[in-house]
């Protein structure tokens, strides 16, 4: 292994697709937080509650603009994830020697493992959904399903990589993960909190919100894939001698 080169695709590849995201959310994303926040200033001021726009304009801007350095983080954390799960399944992965088409499978699944299943049972909200007190148990519970979906997507990996001779391995562990995250999905309790809101601008937030986390997933695994398959980090560099 090439470790230089194994980093460098992991990190560029990540902060590229990071950077992406928070483009679109951007344009996709930020109009309806910006919806949410003023829905969330009328209820205040209607409370008799004082609202200082213009430091929360302030604030806005800033965290806009610190968004792309944001998703280029994120980018690399996940970038790296899935360099080092890349690194030691790729041989177990389908598509023989196609390292792009591999990447992109590998990538797909972690995002259904890392996001799809976590989000169907815990959807994002914008802004103005949320009671502050309940802020820990929400993220209690959030961390605490995402833990069952990647723990059981791990472990069942690892079976299937033991006993992938078997026959119609690649049906039965599926169908074990969804058969745990759906007694997951019953045994944790819903979201505690309480939409004040227009339903129709949080749904609409929510399927945004959750298609550029796929895109995301998405660019991941295609740039990753690219990369990887041009520099070919898994071969050892050749030595020459003059």
């Amino acid at each position: 292994m090439k470790s230089l080169t194994f980093i460098l695709i992991c990190l560029v590849s990540g902060a590229t697709a990071g950077i992406i995201l928070a483009g679109v959310n951007m344009l996709v994303v930020e109009p309806y937080i910006d919806k949410a926040i003023g829905f969330e200033n009328d209820k205040a001021i209607a409370s008799g509650e004082s609202v200082d726009t213009n430091e929360q304009n302030s604030f806005r801007v800033w965290q806009k603009s610190g968004s792309f350095v944001g998703g280029a983080m994120l980018g690399m954390a996940y970038g790296s994830l899935l360099g080092i799960v890349y690194a030691f399944s790729r041989k177990a992965l389908p598509y023989s020697s196609d390292d792009r088409r591999k990447a992109l499978f590998l990538s797909l699944v972690m995002c259904v493992v890392l996001f799809v299943i976590p989000f169907i049972k815990y959807p994002g909200n914008p802004p103005a959904v949320g009671n502050p007190e309940t802020i820990y148990l929400r993220e209690t519970l959030y961390l605490g399903f995402l833990a069952v979906s990647t723990i059981s997507a791990l472990s069942l990996g690892i079976l299937f990589y033991r006993f992938r001779h078997i026959q119609h391995i690649s049906l039965i562990m599926p169908l074990v993960y969804a058969v745990i995250v759906s007694i997951a999905f019953v045994l944790f309790p819903s979201n505690p909190d309480e939409i004040s809101i227009p339903m129709d601008l949080v749904s609409s937030f929510r399927v945004a919100s959750g298609l550029t986390m796929i895109g995301f997933w998405l660019a991941l695994g295609i740039i990753f894939g690219t990369l990887w398959h041009k520099f070919k980090p898994h071969e050892k560099a050749k030595i020459t001698l003059a």
